[in-house]
């Protein structure tokens, strides 16, 4: 009688806490059918290494340095569509649960119990099944019955990726001149942006920015 092969779930962990990752790692590798295969710092990393290595599953932190979890979420979807993606995050927080939804994340797990969820989330997700934690459960059908009562839609996203990702470095305080060099944008371009989200969200400043940046998830406090 021949046993059947199990496949190995190869996997891309992204967290910018090194012990974060090593703990996770830990969770992750003693799993027969799991394997980390490849690590990255930041978003923008985790992206590079996706085009490079043949992985299944991306594993992101929604707040990482230079791309959140939640951008990166967005990018590796596009390049690579038939990647599974989760959250990790220690965020209990309704509005980076949409947002990862969104992002096109099938599972959102944090990391306070990412001990006992982590591997049940990673092979769910495999299996095309979405993996929320309870709270998450609650704020989806919560969310569902408001929609449904004001018969409404949830609004799209106020900014564009784009946007979003120029808000994400002025927070971080980079320059106009270094992020039309990261971004490969003109210094013009930038400007022109920065001006559209100071007008979109109604604020006055970089201080401003940074403040809203932290709210929405983009950057840590």
């Amino acid at each position: 009688m021949t046993v059947p092969e199990t496949s190995t779930i190869r996997i891309l962990l992204a967290d910018d806490h090194a012990l974060v990752r090593r703990g996770v790692r830990l969770i992750l590798d003693q799993e027969p059918d799991l394997e980390v295969v490849a690590e990255a710092g930041d978003g923008a990393e985790a992206i590079e290494l996706a085009r490079t290595h043949d992985v299944d599953l991306a594993v992101l932190d929604i707040a990482m340095p230079r791309l959140t979890g939640l951008q990166a979420a967005r990018e590796l979807a596009a390049l690579k569509p038939d990647l599974r993606i989760l959250m990790l995050t220690m965020h209990d927080n309704e509005q980076y649960f949409f947002q990862a939804l969104k992002a096109g994340a099938s599972g959102y797990v944090l990391k306070s119990v990412a001990d006992q969820d982590l591997v049940a989330a990673c092979r769910a997700a495999m299996r095309d099944e979405p993996f929320l934690y309870p709270g998450a459960v609650t704020a989806l059908i919560r969310n569902y019955l408001d929609r449904a009562r004001h018969g409404e839609e949830t609004p799209d996203q106020v900014l564009t990726p784009r946007e979003e990702e120029v808000l994400k470095l002025v927070a971080e305080g980079h320059s106009s001149k270094e992020i039309a060099e990261l971004l490969f944008i003109s210094i013009k371009t930038v400007q022109r942006h920065r001006a559209n989200l100071l007008q979109k969200l109604g604020l006055r400043d970089r201080l401003e920015l940074t403040r809203y940046a932290i709210r929405a998830g983009l950057i840590e406090p």
